[in-house]
């Protein structure tokens, strides 16, 4: 079937049976390492990756291995009793990421609802402070502290009392934290806002008003986790540690999962948080094989990073390992659709912002490409 026959297909049932909370126009069908097909078999570079989710690339060998593995084991036990996998893979997640105990999710945005919580619980405080452009979800929970007016706003009052500051506005953050503030919550990089990369000294500045006021500082690692900046955590790069961390995006290749992980001292006690399919059996195997494929890999994430930097230099991209975001203004809907129309897909984050985020497997070759492609569009494009 060819992809116009298959694209409108689906366009059809969408339109009649599917709420139309999403825009889409082509339709994937298979995908290998950091390549994708389309229904008429035409090949393109994914530089999205499910949005940082296929950190290994689409369908690597190991996680489907573990995932086939399990599911012939057993798919759903619930957390009544002790899941295969989950105590091993919470074991690993706490040595990667340096902190104490961990929570699993189905997504980023019920681990952001469960920091958000477990702040609140064990301080006994109610606020936050979040940032401006910052994005943690679209659940009530996490929305609450997302600031795009656009997704917020119509559902207020969200029940969270939520003050937004400038991100990198250190002087404003201070005068907005008082006693009653559970804890600050920030992105190490605004994915979603398109790759904006802070100073140092800003996360450095967050960590010690939260050291002198008592505030808990939830570090958003939905996007810039796993290895995608080339350490496991982005907050890595500094010395800075955080109170939680969120994870999802990359933790399982694609399965839907997600994580919180929080310092000694901080964690739920019985009753007070759950879920019913968070940390699954199938879930956390293909977790486990996915740090075992990029743990070899991150020595190299920089490396490619500085490839994509040096060929798109005339474009000054923000840059941190296989984050890249570049600003383009609002004909970035067109410099996407013609990097489509050349075999690789980007997409346009917030402010006209295009942003790279391919599969950390990602070769040389194909980083060349990609970069020959995006000058091209944006040489064409930007006329």
């Amino acid at each position: 079937m060819k992809n116009a026959d298959i694209t409108s297909i689906y366009k059809e049932l969408d339109d009649q049976y599917f709420m139309p909370a999403f825009s889409r126009n082509m339709a994937i069908v298979r995908g290998k390492g950091s390549i994708v097909w389309d229904g008429t078999g035409k090949e393109y570079i994914d530089c999205v990756a499910g949005i940082a989710v296929c950190s290994t690339g689409h369908c690597h060998p190991a996680v489907v291995k573990a995932i086939c593995d399990q599911a012939h084991e057993l798919i759903h036990c619930s957390n009544l009793y002790y899941v295969p996998h989950q105590g091993e893979l919470a074991k690993k997640i706490v040595e990667i990421t340096g902190l104490k105990k961990a929570f699993f999710s189905n997504s980023g945005a019920e681990a952001s609802d469960g920091a958000l919580k477990l702040a609140r619980v064990r301080t006994k405080k109610k606020k936050f402070v979040a940032f401006t452009h910052g994005f943690h979800g679209r659940t009530i929970g996490s929305l609450a502290v997302t600031h795009k007016p656009a997704a917020r706003e119509p559902f207020e009052p969200l029940g969270l009392p939520t003050t937004f500051i400038e991100y990198g506005n250190l002087d404003a953050l201070k005068k907005a934290v008082d006693d009653d503030t559970a804890a600050i919550i920030v992105e190490p990089i605004q994915g979603e806002a398109g790759v904006i990369i802070p100073r140092d000294s800003f996360l450095e500045g967050i960590r010690e008003i939260c050291d002198a006021t008592g505030t808990l500082m939830i570090v958003d690692e939905v996007q810039t986790g796993m290895g995608r900046t080339g350490k496991w955590l982005a907050i890595q790069h500094t010395k800075i540690e955080p109170d939680i961390v969120t994870l999802a995006k990359g933790i399982a290749s694609g399965f839907p999962m997600g994580a919180l992980v929080a310092r000694d001292g901080l964690e739920f006690t019985k009753g007070e948080h759950g879920s019913t399919f968070a940390g699954g059996p199938v879930a956390c195997a293909a977790s486990l094989a996915t740090i075992s494929v990029l743990e070899p890999l991150l020595p190299e994430i920089v490396r490619k990073g500085e490839r994509f930097r040096q060929g798109l230099a005339k474009y000054h991209p923000r840059v941190r390992g296989l984050m890249i975001g570049i600003t383009v203004g609002d004909k970035c809907p067109d410099v996407q659709k013609e990097c489509a129309e050349h075999g690789v897909i980007v997409n346009c984050a917030a402010d006209g912002n295009l942003r790279l985020v391919p599969p950390l497997v990602i070769s040389d070759a194909e980083i060349d490409c990609v970069v020959k492609v995006i000058d091209g569009a944006l040489g064409k494009v930007m006329l």
